[in-house]
């Protein structure tokens, strides 16, 4: 009886596009699931797409300036702390070992988004803005706002409200898990009340975010 791994190689053989939704049909070769599928009862499974394209030298540039700056965070060889940190990716999101000279787009953009999150969490100082070293903007700001970082420069941060709460609310009884957000440090916090929302989110390249799974009014 063959076992599903997290992760499984498939082919598309055809695509429809119908109103309630997409149909596939996909073909995992050389591999014969269905009694595993039925024996565990699988109804939902996860589908990435892989558009064939490798690497590129900005995400290479990114990461490698990541894993340099951890390196010397850590006290490691910035070798041996690639192989880790490939490694607490493989453990995080069940892909297969990769190499950052031909892995797809798509694996780097998610290793990017690993070592970042570690660098956030751990307090990595970053030789530039972490801003600058994202390749998936989205998941960068949802990171800051969990971690309480500020988005614009890394350091310790506090949520700002993009939507404004409002005169005469009371910020200790309102939800606000509807509103858009950023974590930023004081000085950042400070800058965006002065410039107001457009001229800041035009000037840093940021912009609020809806996060539902934080606790309101945080």
């Amino acid at each position: 009886m063959e076992e599903i791994k997290m992760y499984q190689h498939v082919k598309m053989e055809s695509v429809k596009d119908e109103p309630e939704g997409t149909y596939l049909l996909i073909k995992i070769p050389d591999k014969h699931l269905s009694e595993t599928i039925f024996r565990k009862r699988i109804r939902d499974a996860e589908l990435r797409f892989d558009d064939g394209r490798t690497i590129t030298a900005e995400q290479r540039k990114k990461a490698y300036a990541t894993i340099r700056d951890i390196s010397e965070h850590t006290g490691y060889l910035p070798e041996e702390q690639k192989e880790w940190l490939k490694y607490l990716h493989i453990i995080k999101t069940g892909c297969d070992y990769f190499s950052l000279s031909s892995c797809s787009v798509d694996t780097a953009r998610e290793f990017i988004n690993t070592i970042l999150e570690y660098a956030l969490e751990n307090g990595v100082p970053l030789s530039d803005f972490a801003i600058d070293r994202t390749d998936d903007i989205g998941k960068y700001l949802y990171f800051c706002i969990m971690h309480k970082k500020c988005c614009i420069c890394g350091r310790d941060g506090e949520i700002h409200h993009v939507d404004t709460i409002g005169m005469g609310n009371n910020r200790g009884h309102l939800d606000d898990s509807g509103f858009r957000k950023m974590c930023l440090c004081r000085e950042h916090h400070t800058i965006a009340h002065q410039m107001g929302v457009q001229r800041f989110t035009a000037m840093y390249k940021v912009y609020g975010i809806v996060v539902k799974d934080l606790a309101p009014n945080n």
